[in-house]
């Protein structure tokens, strides 16, 4: 369990340690597949790296405290690739659109991991 804490320790610095630009925001469209909307807003941490090059992922709740209680791994076949999307300040029917989000498709999957 220890392990775990020093997990989610080490997302809470990830976050504190950027800044959360929201690049998609509620309602927009995706940019390469414009019949797919955001229900949430949807952008990443500044100064991070993913598996796509880009900073790592993040879906923005309606909670004003803005803390990481869970992430979703994805696999895309699509892309061959895997990714975390973190969950910041989310609340529970925020945390099943973001969840639906990554399982819509049969070329990507996700599974929650929660704090």
């Amino acid at each position: 369990m220890e392990q775990n804490l020093h997990f989610w320790q080490a997302i809470d610095k990830l976050i504190s340690s950027g800044n959360i630009v929201i690049d998609r925001p509620k309602g927009s469209a995706h940019p390469r597949y414009p019949e797919i909307r955001y229900e949430l807003d949807y952008g990443y941490v500044e100064n991070t790296a993913s598996m796509d090059g880009s900073g790592i992922d993040v879906w923005r709740g309606s909670l004003p405290e803005g803390k990481c209680d869970a992430i979703i791994c994805t696999v895309d076949l699509w892309k061959r690739d895997s990714e975390i999307k973190l969950l910041i300040g989310c609340t529970e029917e925020e945390k099943a659109i973001a969840y639906n989000f990554h399982n819509e498709s049969e070329f990507m999957k996700g599974i929650m991991i929660r704090r």
